[in-house]
């Protein structure tokens, strides 16, 4: 009786201590042969591009949105406020324009095409 008890504890400390050891092995092992589907990848990708353009806050939850919906990056219009702006200040840099004359042109150039051509 000694016998059968002292093996039953041994089984029962061997289960208890190196269960959790098996049942992790298996589930990492069954983790790692699971291929990833669709959506997960696209997540990855979205979340690395994010990353790299240094996105966070709002402008990320934005960007992760458009991009898992399938959006394409370059929704914006080609001729955004900034890309005026970044447009009209190259030019104005390359004609040497300085105060009132540099700030009447880019009142023109920004509001709209052609404006900063007649002048």
């Amino acid at each position: 009786m000694r016998r059968t008890t002292w093996v039953v504890a041994v089984g029962a400390a061997l289960a208890v201590l190196g269960g959790p050891a098996v049942l992790a092995q298996a589930g990492a092992a069954a983790a790692a042969a699971k291929p990833a589907n669709s959506q997960q990848e696209k997540m990855k990708s979205c979340n690395a591009e994010a990353t790299t353009k240094g996105l966070h806050g709002a402008g990320r939850k934005s960007y992760m949105s458009s991009c898992l919906s399938g959006e394409a990056a370059a929704a914006k219009p080609a001729n955004s406020q900034q890309e005026k702006m970044k447009s009209c200040n190259a030019e104005a840099t390359t004609k040497g324009l300085k105060g009132a004359d540099r700030k009447t042109f880019m009142s023109t150039c920004l509001k709209g095409p052609g404006s900063a051509a007649s002048k």
